[in-house]
């Protein structure tokens, strides 16, 4: 079997940004803990479960940006402290370009001479049964 490793790395920075979203348990209030281009970990009271699929708004400096999202990392029952607030962490699954480029953009101001950016590295495995 052979596993190949593709690397993504998406700079990611802290950024506070309004959160909301209807979902299937009502209405979810959170705020963006650090936001990438393809993801964000979202601090909120009650995180939905792992891979939840929901849309929110987040509002951005300039407008609110309109996402479909799914839910690859939860808080939900864990510490709720400074170092791991409760919250989730989601990846976009849809959201336009001009959103995609206004995040980008904020990142890109807020970069990587300032303390609060770190880049984030996703990696996708791909397995081959050969």
């Amino acid at each position: 079997m052979l596993v190949k490793r593709k690397q993504h790395i998406s700079p990611r920075a802290k950024l506070r940004w309004q959160v909301n979203a209807v979902t299937p348990k009502g209405p979810l209030e959170g705020v963006t803990k650090s936001i990438s281009t393809r993801e964000a970990y979202v601090c909120c009271a009650r995180p939905l479960k792992l891979n939840e699929v929901f849309h929110m708004s987040i509002n951005a400096p300039t407008k609110s940006l309109h996402v479909k999202a799914e839910v690859v990392w939860s808080n939900e029952y864990g510490p709720n402290d400074e170092i791991n607030p409760r919250g989730m962490g989601v990846r976009f699954l849809k959201i336009s370009s001009q959103d995609r480029k206004l995040i980008a953009k904020e990142v890109g101001q807020h970069g990587a001479d300032a303390p609060e950016f770190e880049k984030l590295e996703t990696l996708t495995l791909e397995v081959d049964d050969d």
